[in-house]
């Protein structure tokens, strides 16, 4: 694996979300002087909050699984989450989510084999139930075969997968499992029930991809949340940022919020240091540079060209009264409300060129609350909850909408269609503090105004995604959603981790197995 040569004592690490973080502490673990910059004034990222004048909710994403590397990420430094502080106390969903369809129909996913079999069981019959088995087993095989050797893995060249053995031994594997052909195909030819296909398949949108399109690989998406939990921790997930950082400065990492980087001045092709906008030059040996690809060119660090960007969302963010939210069809941390459209939702978001708004939506509810009591709020004697909505939408290259003047009346009808699927009073009584459109992700500095950054298409995923070993430089390493493995929470970690690996190489970061055999006992769950 190449590295980064030459001494690495000194490393500033650009941006403190989650694979900034990761980083950060791995190389600290490795005896590194870490310096960590973060622009905004406060940690997290993708993973941050929002503050209002009597709550704080979470800015970005919702859904956490593989909470094992969390822990790896704190043990880099000899703690864990107990022991840090902030302590972090991360809770099981069950369900992950609740599901529910446009004939009214509902389900629930359970991470449990046996419980989530009751459920298909309860809902579609013994035969459905059956085939969801041997659907989970083939997920989990593949999610094996790929984790320690594509996901949790560096790359050099594309030819590491054959001159590699154990990653050549791992792509026998994949091939043999049919997980080059079509994710879709092989969820609908396995399981009966369209409704259950969806929920196996609508997480390759989180990869960029319609499930239609989407390679079997991808299917490690739907295993992680599925099958290995949904987790939420205590105080939300801007508390697993908050911890990391918590844990950096305790054991002799810097961190400098309110500091933006304006440039990475360089000599005889190596980073010499880092200009502040406040005047400062901070010297180094190496950089971690975790911004959205997008923004890389005032880092100095060329992206590759013709990328291909995911779907973007809007979210809006706000309270709603809980008397009214208890009134609504589905009482669960995640709801996924999916319209009677499929095929045609992914047709009109996912393309290239001449996206649209989809006339069907699919959302993703949130509303945290429900599974952490200290997040209701008191007004004037009325009980409120922190509620968010997401909808996926089509990114700025296949659709450049006014989204400044469109936002608004857009989420308007988004709440209109949730006031006639059930969810009664929630166009009138929904405050929204808060609305993010792909104009919103364009203003900083995201690729084609999407936070799920380059798509997960053949030519863009693992030894073919930007390399985390960034290209005109001997010492600046990319880490974050866009480079290796790839979007999510935990491949965000992953990436930090990996980038590490870059600097001070595998035998000076910790190497652990992988977390499909390493789960998380817990003898009480959160119900929702």
């Amino acid at each position: 694996m190449r590295t980064v040569a030459g001494p690495v004592n000194r490393v500033i690490v650009v941006g403190a979300g989650l694979s900034g973080l990761s980083a950060a502490l791995h190389l600290t673990g490795a005896g590194c002087s870490v310096t960590v910059l973060e622009r905004a004034d406060h940690v997290g990222g993708r993973v941050g909050r929002y503050r209002f004048d009597d709550y704080e909710i979470d800015s970005g994403a919702t859904v956490l699984t593989l909470p094992e590397l969390v822990d790896d990420a704190l043990a880099a430094v000899g703690l864990d989450a107990a022991s840090a502080d902030p302590p972090l106390r991360i809770r099981p969903l069950s369900p992950a989510y609740h599901a529910r369809f446009a004939d009214g129909s509902d389900l629930r996913v359970f991470s449990d084999p046996d419980r989530m079999s009751r459920e298909v069981a309860r809902a579609y019959g013994p035969e459905e139930a059956a085939r969801y088995r041997r659907l989970r087993d083939w997920l989990g095989r593949v999610f094996r075969a790929e984790y320690e050797q594509f996901l949790a893995a560096n790359f050099d060249s594309p030819l590491d997968m054959v001159r590699i053995p154990e990653k050549r031994a791992a792509l026998l594997d994949l091939i043999r499992l049919g997980a080059f052909g079509r994710l879709g195909d092989r969820v609908s030819r396995t399981l009966r029930d369209p409704r259950l296909t969806r929920l196996f398949t609508f997480q390759a949108l989180y990869a960029g991809t319609a499930p239609a399109q989407a390679l079997g690989v991808y299917g490690a998406i739907p295993y992680m949340d599925t099958a290995l939990g949904v987790y939420f921790p205590d105080g939300g997930m801007r508390s697993v940022a908050e911890t990391l950082a918590g844990a950096l400065t305790a054991t002799g990492g810097r961190l400098e919020l309110e500091t933006e980087v304006t440039r990475i001045e360089y000599a005889g092709g190596r980073a010499r240091q880092v200009r502040l906008a406040d005047g400062r030059a901070l010297p180094c040996d190496a950089v971690v540079v975790t911004a959205d690809l997008g923004s890389l060119d005032r880092f100095g660090a060329r992206p590759r060209r013709g990328l291909r960007a995911s779907p973007s969302a809007v979210v809006a963010h706000g309270t709603v009264p809980a008397e009214i939210a208890e009134t609504w069809p589905v009482q669960a941390h995640h709801t996924i409300d999916f319209g009677a459209a499929w095929a045609r939702t992914f047709a009109e978001i996912t393309p290239r060129r001449g996206g649209r708004l989809m006339s069907d939506p699919s959302l993703l509810l949130t509303r945290p609350a429900l599974s952490d009591a200290g997040l209701y709020l008191s007004r004037g004697g009325a009980r409120y909850e922190p509620f968010s909505v997401l909808a996926p939408c089509p990114n700025l290259d296949s659709a450049p909408l006014e989204w400044d003047r469109l936002g608004p009346a857009y989420l308007r009808e988004l709440l209109a269609v949730l006031e006639g699927r059930g969810y009664h009073g929630i166009a009138t009584r929904f405050d929204v503090d808060r609305l993010d459109t792909p104009a919103t992700w364009r203003d900083q500095g995201m690729l084609a105004g999407t936070p799920f950054s380059a798509a997960h298409l053949f030519r863009q995923t693992g030894p073919f995604r930007t390399r985390n070993l960034a290209r005109g430089s001997a010492n600046v390493v990319l880490a974050g959603c866009g480079t290796t493995p790839g979007v999510g929470v935990p491949t965000a970690l992953l990436s930090g981790k990996l980038a590490a690996q870059r600097v001070v190489g595998e035998n000076r970061v910790v190497r652990t197995r992988a977390p499909a055999t390493v789960r998380r006992a817990s003898a009480t769950e959160a119900v929702n």
